[in-house]
């Protein structure tokens, strides 16, 4: 039996920026997991998971290609991640055998609701790493990173590849999206053994360092939101705001780069000057389109954190999932999470998770 896991994430700044290639965000990786696990066997093999009442689905090879019918697939970025790195992995001169795939998940509530911690992409980089071991391949973060941006893209994702980076590296990141036009048309012309080798343009995945005295609260609204459907809302408007969104770009840019600054000299309160700063960015982000980023739970969730003075906001896209608050550790929290409760928001008491050996790409 082989086993990986791989963590949930939150976006901690510069969400809907990030989108565009090469301007950065701030996430972190959270110790609650998705678990892959493989077993070897014979001709046919299974998925099953926590998430769908650990219902078998058979899976077979059609032309030596991982394939389910897919009027019975609920595992699409699973079955996407065996695909391409099965296809790496038959580059390195391995033959492809048949196992049972099984999957844990801690990225939900006992009801199954989602908090909003990236499920997506940790299924993603759990799934790629427990085939890396199973075939006994040696890899780097980076490695897992690429194979799980191409699934993703494989996929259409509308996203920024930010939670796959999160959840491969773990810890505090900084992190802006490479050109996935560039990334498309070089995966048209060249093998994957050759696009893990090459430079991505615009790519950086750069540890960071949260100062001591930083602590990280998560507030959760109760309510899911589709990431996808916002983005999808956002780019339909982009058009209409051009203006607008310009200058929101422009803006996140040099906020979020003054926020890692702030992380590097180690300064919690011009790290939370800039988590209002960029609050109130998504705000008018928000007012000028139809995206619905901080809902009425979300501003209650922020209003109740900055009454203790902690600087808070929206994470991911928003609409509902979570809000985020970075505080000073010697607070004490009682009574915030007390007018959370009363407002109907949950404290996710979830530690950050650290990854071995973290490594940048530059």
């Amino acid at each position: 039996m082989i086993q990986a896991s791989a963590p949930g994430k939150l976006y901690i700044a510069g969400e809907y920026a990030v989108l565009e290639p090469g301007h950065p965000a701030i996430l972190v990786a959270l110790e609650q997991y998705i678990t892959v696990r493989l077993k070897e066997t014979n001709n046919l093999g299974t998925i099953r998971s926590s998430l769908t009442n650990n219902f078998p689905i058979l899976w077979t090879r059609k032309q030596g290609k991982f394939f389910i019918d897919q009027r019975e697939n609920p595992f699409a970025y699973v079955a996407e991640a065996v695909t391409t790195t099965e296809k790496y992995i038959q580059e390195l001169g391995k033959k492809l055998t048949f196992f049972n795939i099984e999957i844990d998940s801690d990225l939900d509530n006992k009801d199954g609701r989602k908090y909003g911690l990236g499920s997506s992409g940790a299924v993603t980089v759990a799934t790629i790493k427990a085939l890396l071991k199973f075939y006994r391949v040696a890899f780097t973060h980076e490695t897992v990173y690429k194979l799980a941006a191409i699934t993703h893209l494989a996929i259409n994702s509308n996203g920024s590849f930010g939670d796959l980076a999160a959840s491969t590296y773990g810890g505090w990141i900084a992190y802006s999206c490479f050109d996935r036009d560039w990334l498309a048309k070089e995966l048209t012309k060249h093998s994957l053994l050759e696009i893990l080798e090459m430079e991505w343009p615009l790519l950086s995945i750069q540890p960071l360092e949260a100062p001591e005295d930083l602590e990280l609260l998560i507030g959760w609204t109760g309510s899911p939101a589709s990431t996808t459907h916002l983005v999808d809302l956002l780019n339909d408007e982009k058009a209409e705001i051009k203006e607008t969104y310009q200058v929101f770009l422009k803006k996140s840019k040099q906020i979020v780069s003054q926020i890692i600054t702030a992380f590097q000299e180690q300064n919690l309160s011009a790290i939370q000057h800039g988590i209002r700063e960029n609050r109130a960015l998504l705000q008018k982000l928000g007012s000028s389109s139809r995206v619905h980023i901080e809902t009425s739970a979300l501003f209650e969730l922020c209003e109740i954190a900055e009454d203790y003075m902690g600087a808070a906001k929206s994470s991911g896209a928003g609409g509902g999932d979570c809000g985020i608050v970075l505080i000073n550790k010697t607070k004490d929290h009682f009574e915030l999470f007390k007018e959370w409760k009363n407002a109907g928001i949950t404290h996710l008491p979830l530690a950050v998770h650290h990854e071995k050996l973290p490594v940048s790409i530059k």
